[in-house]
């Protein structure tokens, strides 16, 4: 008995290591949309697995709302009446996710963000 709690604890170590990653911070991000790039950051802030914060870059800023459940980050905000879709996957020790955006239908792509040293 001792020997499959302690298996079953030495598996579940990964889990609880990977959910104490916090979000909370600046992020770096880099996009390339078809062949056009751009610079956003974004500033979040972590509550659980609920995310809110502010985008700032070439659409002017706007409030996002997003969720963090395991590896996989999910984050929207609205500008110029379209919703942009971002959804990546949090590395290990939480300072980089990448994936892809859409940015309401009108552009598409990829991105990288990169949490910032100061936070």
């Amino acid at each position: 008995m001792r020997r499959i709690l302690l298996f079953g604890a030495l598996l579940a170590l990964p889990l609880f290591a990977h959910a104490a990653a916090d979000v909370t911070g600046t992020w770096q991000v880099k996009v390339d949309l078809n062949g056009q790039s751009g610079a956003p950051t974004f500033v979040l802030k972590q509550d659980a697995d609920k995310l809110t914060g502010k985008y700032s870059g070439a659409f002017g800023e706007a409030d996002m709302k997003g969720t963090i459940k395991g590896d996989e980050v999910t984050l929207e905000f609205e500008v110029s009446g379209f919703t942009v879709h971002y959804q990546g996957k949090l590395n290990s020790d939480g300072t980089k996710f990448e994936g892809t955006c859409d940015y309401g239908g009108q552009a598409s792509g990829t991105f990288t963000a990169t949490k910032s040293a100061d936070h």
